[in-house]
């Protein structure tokens, strides 16, 4: 397959070629590099007031916080001044863009995430007016400027998935499920890798219980037709496919639709699983008022928030007018924390570009405005707690399975990850976002909501 059709895996800002392209130091001086550390450092001597920082670089060690046994401890070991222009333009996509090309390496991320979220407050001096206005620049051009119209939402999807499926099966459990998953006793509950070890076919355990859950929460019968937007590599459809329902099940990646298609020739459920290749914008007429159900797991947030209405309204117009449920479950912001205009960050700029993150109760507010009394909201479950295991599970499986023709296939897609040095960027950005994301979960800095609604009038059961 010609590899010039994909775009870079490792697409950098603006400010980070400018830092790694060196333009910087021909004009200026090692003092000005000084004076930016020197910043850097006096805003960690004051706002380190939980844990520990030790900073190691070509002219000493330097210690921020106190040394205690209940805060993070941490050491950085920088390796180029690179680090702290990175920080100066761009915060927190520099302190990762540092990470990835080798500037900076880091003990423990997770402790790093750690320490700044305990000290968030006293360290907001870490942004700097450059990188404050870079930042509320990205908010205002990803909010308003057609960053989720037809044509970017495929460039999306095709950064985001089509890296190789063989990549994802490198991390991902044996249904390839790239969502959160739902743990038990039978696994030892949200940390049971950590209180009791590893047990295999754990995560796959986990994974089938969410895809169970969910399909009972769309109230799926033998039967039903569902709408899934949002394929993934297939699990939820072949599900409900064995179940007895048909599904028409819609994405925007080419690799995904193959995957798909063949998983559900090899189940079984060919005939009752039909994979689309389009937009949810661009659904075939024949949809209309058709669907018993519709799931869509962890593909909202790329939605947009100036398509969100459009989405619920193609919602109303595909399920049927006097029985029908939706299941959406996505990553969230915590309503302390919601903001309309979301500035760009490491997982917008190197995972999932341009994501824009309702609240629990801004995606139930937006449904209603959509389609004014089409659906009723009938259950919200956060399911936050559940995320941090499953994100250690695929780091684990990353880092052991990261070798071999997984790589061998992304240097014949990605030709520039012959490099050592890009290749080695590659993999510390994928081991930097599970950490980045584990930890946010974990802190309920980020949440995970599951929203469901149903046409009005439509009990689950017969109960008089």
């Amino acid at each position: 397959m010609d590899a010039t059709i994909y775009r870079s895996p490792l697409p950098p800002s603006l400010r980070s070629s400018f830092v790694s392209a060196g333009y910087l130091r021909s004009w200026l001086n090692e003092s000005f590099h000084h004076y930016i550390r020197e910043r850097i450092f006096s805003v960690l001597r004051k706002g380190i007031l939980k844990g520990s920082l030790r900073i190691e670089d070509a002219d000493g060690v330097f210690d921020f916080g106190t040394v205690t046994d209940k805060g993070p401890q941490v050491v950085m070991k920088a390796h180029s001044a690179n680090l702290w222009m990175r920080i100066l333009t761009s915060h927190d996509i520099g302190i990762a863009e540092g990470y990835m090309w080798g500037d900076v390496d880091i003990s423990n991320l997770k402790e790093m995430f750690n320490l700044w979220l305990d000290n968030q407050t006293s360290l907001a001096g870490l942004e700097s007016g450059l990188s404050g206005l870079f930042a509320r620049y990205s908010a205002v051009v990803i909010r308003g400027f057609s960053r989720h119209n037809v044509s970017m939402a495929k460039r999306h999807v095709e950064f985001a998935y089509n890296t190789s499926n063989s990549f994802f099966q490198a991390f991902l459990s044996n249904e390839m499920m790239y969502s959160c998953a739902l743990w038990s006793d039978a696994e030892n509950g949200v940390r049971g890798d950590l209180a009791h070890g590893l047990s295999p076919g754990d995560l796959e355990a986990a994974q089938q219980r969410k895809i169970q859950d969910i399909i009972r929460k769309a109230r799926l019968r033998p039967g039903d037709r569902l709408l899934e937007i949002g394929s993934g590599w297939g699990a939820m459809a072949i599900a409900a496919a064995r179940l007895g329902c048909t599904v028409d099940t819609v994405t925007l990646s080419q690799e995904q639709k193959t995957l798909v298609e063949e998983r559900a020739q090899a189940a079984g459920v060919g005939d009752r699983v039909r994979v689309h290749l389009c937009d949810y914008r661009a659904l075939p007429r024949e949809f209309e008022h058709a669907f018993d159900a519709l799931i869509s797991c962890e593909m909202i947030e790329a939605v947009g928030k100036a398509y969100t209405s459009t989405f619920f309204r193609v919602i109303d117009w595909a399920m049927k007018r006097d029985r029908a449920t939706i299941v959406i479950t996505s990553t969230s912001q915590p309503e302390h924390r919601h903001r309309e205009y979301q500035a760009d960050d490491f997982c917008r700029r190197y995972h999932w570009p341009n994501v824009y993150l309702h609240s629990a109760t801004s995606l139930a507010i937006a449904a209603q405005e959509a389609v004014p009394g089409g659906f009723v909201f009938t259950d919200l479950e956060d399911t936050t707690i559940h995320y941090p295991r499953v994100l250690r599970e695929w780091g684990r499986r990353l880092e052991r399975n990261f070798k071999g023709k997984v790589v061998e296939e992304l240097q014949e897609r990605f030709p520039q990850l012959d490099d050592p040095k890009e290749l080695e960027a590659f993999r510390r950005k994928w081991l930097y976002m599970f950490a980045y994301a584990e930890v946010g979960f974990a802190r309920g800095y980020t949440t995970l909501n599951c929203w469901t609604f149903t046409r009005p009038e439509n009990v689950p059961e017969a109960c008089a």
